[in-house]
C-alpha cells in the first residue's frame, strides 16, 4: 500500500505580521497577512509526521484525502429523553412514529445520490474520498443498560483527526453507540498505515447519563438553563461528539452541547496534553446546542463564521487577536424541507478545501455571495436531502490529511 505522506516545506525566514481587518477585506488578504506563529511540538519539530497517512491540524489548509458518510441504512432514532433534549418539540412525534425504522425511503434515495455526486466533486477537485462500510443500523441491539437501533454514517460527529491522531469519541446518543463499526475498516488501515489510534472510553449510557426531568421544562426555561450549564446529559461518565470540537492548529474550541459533556472536554484536554490549548465556548439564545460547526465554523487562518442568532460569549478573545468575524446571511431553505434533526443552520456547515476554495450548498444563493466576497472561489453542490438525516458538508466529512504543518492563531 503506497503511503501519501503529508509533507511541507517551511521557510523560517518568512514571518507574518498582523494586519488591521475590516469588513471590505478578502481572505487571500487574510491568508497572505495573518500573524502565524509556528509551535515547536514533542520532537523538537513543528513538522507533521512523515509516517503517518492521518496528519490534519485545522480546517482548512489544503485537502488530500477525506471520509465521506453514507446514507444507505440511515434509521430514525428511537424517541429517547436523549433526543428529546436535543431536538425541537415537534418532531418528537416523527421520532415516536418512525423510530427503529428506516428514513421514508425516497429521501434517503436523494441523500445517497447527492452524496454520491459530493463525492464525484471532490475527486475532480484532487482529493482521495474514502467511504464507510455500508451498515444496517435497523438492527436492533442490547446492552446491560439499554436496548436500541442505530442511526447513520455521519463522520465528523464520531472522528476527529488532531496531527497524525485518528479519535473516535464516545457519543452520546444511544442509538449511535455502535456507529464505529462502519468506520473499522478505515481505522484499521489506517492504523496498520502508521496512524495513531484512539478510542475515547465508551460511556455505559445508562439511565444516570441523562437528566429525565430536563425535557419536562418549557423551550424558555431550557434557554435559561442551557445559560446556567445545565443540559440533557449529565456529568455521570465522560461523553461527547466530534463534531462539538473545531480546529485551528495549536487551539481547539469545544462547546458544553446536549451531547458533549465537562468530563467529555476534560478528557480531551487531558489526552491531548500540553501541545493543545482547549477552549470552552458558549452561545445565547439556542436551548438545542448540538455541534458546533453550525454555530462557530472556522474557514482560515484567523477567519470564523459566527452564527448571528447565536452570539458567541468569548468572541472578545477572537477580536482581540485580530480575527475576522463574519456574520453569514440568513438561510434560504424553504419551511417545508423536512430536518429531524438539525437546523436551517446547516447553510454555514461548509468544508474547506484550502484557504481559496469552499463547498457551500447551490441553493444557499446568499452564503454563496458572501464568499465571493470573501474573495473564496465556491464549489456548489447540493446536499439538501442529506441535510435532513442529520448534516451538512463538514457533518458528512472528515479530513484524514490536510498539507499543512502545527501553528498557533490566536
Amino acid at each position: 500500500m503506497m503511503l501519501r505522506f503529508c509533507i511541507q516545506e517551511v521557510n523560517m525566514s518568512r514571518i507574518f505580521k498582523p494586519i488591521s481587518l475590516c469588513t471590505s477585506t478578502n481572505v487571500s488578504t487574510v491568508v497572505r497577512g495573518f500573524l502565524c506563529r509556528s509551535s515547536t511540538i514533542a520532537n523538537g519539530s513543528n513538522m507533521p509526521s512523515s509516517t503517518s497517512p492521518v496528519c490534519s491540524y485545522n480546517e482548512w489548509d489544503l485537502l488530500e484525502e477525506v471520509i465521506v458518510g453514507r446514507a444507505e441504512g440511515a434509521t430514525v432514532p428511537p424517541l429517547t429523553v436523549a433526543i428529546k433534549g436535543s431536538t425541537v418539540e415537534e418532531n418528537w412525534n416523527f421520532f415516536s412514529k418512525y423510530g427503529g425504522r428506516s428514513f421514508p425511503l425516497d429521501h434517503v434515495k436523494k441523500a445517497k445520490a447527492e452524496l454520491e455526486e459530493f463525492c464525484s466533486v471532490l475527486r475532480r477537485e484532487g482529493v482521495i474520498v474514502r467511504r464507510p462500510d455500508v451498515v444496517d443500523f435497523s438492527v436492533k441491539y442490547t446492552t446491560p443498560d439499554f436496548t436500541s437501533t442505530g442511526q447513520v454514517a455521519m463522520p465528523r460527529d464520531l472522528l476527529i483527526v488532531i496531527g497524525d491522531e485518528i479519535i473516535e469519541s464516545p457519543m452520546a446518543w444511544r442509538c449511535r453507540f455502535f456507529e464505529y463499526r462502519a468506520y473499522r475498516s478505515l481505522l484499521k488501515e489506517y492504523f496498520n498505515g502508521g496512524a495513531k489510534w484512539t478510542a475515547a472510553p465508551k460511556p455505559q449510557m445508562s439511565d444516570e447519563l441523562y437528566d429525565e426531568e430536563y425535557v419536562k421544562y418549557s423551550v424558555e426555561e431550557r434557554q435559561k438553563l442551557v445559560t446556567q450549564g445545565r443540559f440533557v446529559t449529565t456529568e455521570f461518565e465522560p461523553c461527547f461528539d466530534a463534531a462539538d470540537f473545531i480546529r485551528a492548529g495549536k487551539d481547539i474550541f469545544a462547546q458544553r452541547s446536549q451531547v458533549t459533556n465537562n468530563m467529555g472536554i476534560e478528557w480531551m484536554r487531558r489526552h491531548l496534553g500540553d501541545k493543545y490549548n482547549i477552549h470552552v465556548l458558549s452561545f445565547d439564545d439556542n436551548p438545542y446546542p448540538l455541534h458546533i460547526d453550525a454555530t462557530f465554523n472556522i474557514i482560515g487562518p484567523g477567519i470564523v463564521l459566527a452564527n448571528p442568532d447565536r452570539p458567541c460569549n468569548q468572541i472578545e478573545m477572537f477580536k482581540k487577536a485580530g480575527w475576522k468575524i463574519v456574520h453569514p446571511p440568513k438561510p434560504m431553505m424553504p419551511d417545508d424541507h423536512p430536518l429531524w434533526i438539525t437546523s436551517k443552520w446547516l447553510s454555514m456547515n461548509v468544508l474547506m478545501l484550502d484557504p481559496t476554495r469552499v463547498v457551500v450548498d447551490k441553493n444557499e444563493k446568499s452564503t454563496i455571495e458572501m464568499f465571493e466576497k470573501l474573495g473564496i472561489k465556491t464549489i456548489p453542490v447540493s446536499l439538501r436531502f442529506a441535510n435532513s438525516l442529520g448534516g451538512g458538508f463538514h457533518c458528512w466529512t472528515c479530513d484524514v490529511r490536510r498539507r499543512g504543518k502545527l501553528e498557533s492563531y490566536l
